[in-house]
């Protein structure tokens, strides 16, 4: 049998919903055995983030060589990366390793408003990571700052796409949780040909806390599975979907998502 392997490398969410945390979850949910290189420790619950303590450029680079040098990942996912030496090193070590499935959340705000990116790092991010990715997976926020440009229809969400593939990502995919249309949430994929959209009901509630972190790791967990972007596509607005509709609610904010949902309620994996 098979064992495929995904790498998480991002901040940790000691609420659990997100973050690496989210990310190991996803990871074996989807029967991916998961690997993590954490770049901060944050002091967070669903109330908000209340301390962010990010680990040194070397600590992030040790924990990224001893995974890739004994358990090669299958696929990588980067989620919160703070500063621009992080992404430099980063981009190092997907060089060295030669890592081709990489996908890129990038996690600039926490739900609660805090800020998980310095601004200064927009642009390493841009110049280095974007151009390594196998998908980019941006909320529509974050869409907009990386394309500066205003999103408020499908049709700019196609125009950020095309420019985020002309930057270097081979995939996109632009999430809809920001811009519900007629009570819907459509997420677009951009494959640098043709579009492909998924949609569901919008669900009306306040326990979405983790949707991107945990959206980006299914999408890792499938592609390290062998999974088109299509098909990691699909799973991956699924198993958010499931999250979400069987919330959990617990904590007294933005309660984490049902990470169990998916996989409890028998929606096949593909592999």
């Amino acid at each position: 049998m098979s064992i495929y392997k995904a790498l998480t490398i991002a901040g940790s969410d000691s609420g659990g919903g997100a973050g690496i945390q989210a990310d190991i979850k996803t990871f074996q949910e989807l029967g991916v055995f998961g690997m993590s290189a954490i770049t901060a420790v944050t002091a967070q619950n669903t109330l908000g983030v209340h301390g962010v303590y990010p680990l040194t450029a070397e600590a992030l680079r040790e924990q990224i060589d001893a995974v890739a040098e004994d358990l090669r990942p299958d696929a990588l996912k980067t989620g919160m990366l703070w500063n621009a030496e992080m992404i430099e090193e980063v981009a190092r070590k997907i060089d060295q390793y030669e890592l081709s499935r990489v996908i890129v959340d990038p996690v600039m705000i926490a739900k609660g408003g805090a800020s998980l990116l310095r601004d200064e790092s927009i642009a390493t991010l841009k110049e280095l990571l974007i151009p390594r990715s196998y998908a980019i997976t941006p909320n529509v926020p974050e869409a907009e700052a990386l394309t500066s440009m205003a999103i408020r229809s499908i049709d700019d969400r196609k125009k950020a796409a095309e420019q985020l593939v002309k930057m270097g990502a081979q995939h996109v995919i632009i999430k809809g949780g920001h811009q519900p249309e007629d009570n819907h949430i459509t997420d677009l994929l951009f494959d640098g040909n043709m579009f492909m959209q998924i949609s569901h009901p919008y669900i009306d509630t306040k326990h979405t806390h983790g949707t991107g972190c945990t959206f980006a790791a299914a999408l890792t967990a499938q592609t390290a599975k062998g999974d088109s972007i299509q098909q990691a596509f699909e799973v991956a607005a699924n198993f958010v979907r499931e999250a979400v509709e069987n919330t959990l609610c617990i904590g007294s904010g933005h309660g984490p998502t049902n990470h169990f949902a998916f996989k409890r309620n028998s929606i096949k994996i593909n592999r």
